[in-house]
């Protein structure tokens, strides 16, 4: 019933490396953590002190993990309420931006092994695919040096349905939860949810250890309701984009109510993240709440932005990666000057690969133009893609993806997921597409902010 100790101990490792980039005083505690004896209590107390490690002197930046101290430091002039009037029925680009998260998924999935940019055009370069506008020709892989276990699903030519991924998995477990309990979930619903569907293999980092967690809680007695210390200790990776990629559709069902999407997806992501791993889930739920509603691209960044703490690291990184955005000649340029700006953050760390999302967005010329030029720009490719092809759906809308990108799925889709039946991506898509309008006659998305 307990991890080995060599699993402690390198879960205990990574733990200090998250609380040293959150700022916590770890001095000495590398080497106290090699010398504490091969003892579950030794270790399990370690791990108790570094969920109440103090801040270092002098930290600069304010991350609270409460909703209400999120929205005091948060923008006071964002959007609390909706934003005004759609153009138009929201459906129909709500069913596309789910769609075009799809694509967005696959096309990156054979590419899921933290490349650069540079990597992936010398090999697709020679082949005419750079950038991307199609799905990954069979020929590239001889020339990478990984090759994803699901390419034989996943490359041009061998596509036969949406082959399973947590990416999706997470869009329709979000879609499950508003239909039975509207916008009014709380964790437990959210956990149950997952325990009811969820395999331990389909899920990564703080989601696998969030489920093992709650799995065995269900042995007691009286299960209790969720532990937010769960999350607190022992939870290694809690800022990286696993919530991140889970709340796409919060924002497909409510389109210009950024306020509304962010406080859903501080709900879910809560349930296994902290700081970063919240603010960036925020954030994304707000970008695709706020694209039907703006004019210009990276307003919808400048926008989304203000549902997250003005003094957090992660609001200096996405105000930095505008600036950088802004200023560059063409894609290319924009990913390189993201890329400098961040090096160390590559697969799942979240600061550089929301710099490459702002750069897709702004030289995006549709829907597929978008997802190649986002899974060109490497790091965690397939989740990226994800999170593109579903901002990129919400702003350009249905005449934005061509359907030749959903022509080789022959409408199946294979999930990952115990009790979901659905086999049609078109239906799945359909009821996607009614979440606006079920959200709106849901009273609970009338409630106040946090009521």
């Amino acid at each position: 019933m307990l991890p080995a100790l060599d699993v402690l101990r390198r879960a205990l490792a990574q733990v200090l490396v998250d609380k040293e980039e959150q700022g916590h005083d770890t001095s000495g505690l590398d080497e106290e953590l090699a010398s504490l004896p091969d003892s579950y209590d030794a270790l399990v107390d370690f791990a108790e002190r570094l969920a109440q490690l103090p801040l270092r002197d002098g930290w600069p930046y304010v991350e609270p993990d409460d909703l209400e101290t999120i929205r005091q430091e948060s923008d006071p002039g964002r959007a609390t309420g909706p934003m005004g009037p759609l153009a138009g029925d929201a459906s129909p680009r709500a069913e596309t931006a789910f769609l075009s998260a799809v694509c967005g998924c696959i096309l990156g999935k054979p590419l899921e092994f933290d490349p650069t940019l540079e990597e992936l055009r010398a090999v697709l370069q020679p082949l005419g695919a750079w950038p991307l506008s199609d799905y990954l020709p069979e020929a590239a892989l001889d020339g990478l040096r990984h090759r994803h276990p699901q390419w034989r699903e996943t490359v041009a030519g061998r596509i036969a349905w949406v082959a399973p991924d947590d990416d999706i998995n997470y869009k329709v477990l979000g879609l499950l939860l508003l239909e039975s309990r509207g916008t009014a979930f709380t964790r437990e619903h959210l956990r149950d949810l997952w325990m009811y569907n969820l395999p331990v293999l389909a899920t990564f980092g703080p989601e696998r250890t969030l489920l093992l967690k709650a799995g065995i809680d269900t042995m007691a007695e009286s299960p209790r309701r969720f532990d937010p210390s769960w999350v607190t200790s022992l939870n290694p990776a809690e800022e990286y984009c696993g919530a991140l990629i889970r709340v796409d559709t919060y924002g497909y069902a409510l389109p210009g109510r950024p306020e509304l999407a962010a406080e859903l997806a501080w709900r879910d992501a809560g349930f296994t993240h902290r700081r970063t791993g919240l603010y960036a889930a925020m954030f994304v739920a707000a970008a695709i709440a706020i694209a039907p509603m703006v004019d210009e691209p990276l307003a919808i960044f400048e926008a989304a932005i203000g549902y997250v703490p003005r003094r957090s690291r992660f609001a200096a990184a996405v105000t930095d990666s505008l600036a950088e955005v802004a200023a560059a000649r063409d894609w290319e340029d924009g990913y390189r000057r993201v890329h400098r700006r961040f090096p160390e953050h590559t697969h799942c760390r979240i600061y550089q690969e929301v710099g490459t999302l702002i750069n897709t967005l702004r030289f995006a010329e549709d829907v597929g133009d978008g997802i190649g030029k986002q899974v060109c720009q490497g790091n965690d490719t397939d989740s990226f893609g994800a999170t593109a092809g579903s901002v990129l759906g919400a702003w350009f809308g249905p005449d934005g993806l061509e359907r030749r990108w959903l022509e080789p799925f022959g409408d199946r889709i294979h999930l990952a997921l115990a009790n979901v039946y659905e086999p049609s991506l078109s239906a799945l898509a359909e009821r996607v597409g009614r979440l606006p309008g079920r959200m709106l006659d849901d009273r609970s998305a009338r409630l106040p902010p946090g009521g």
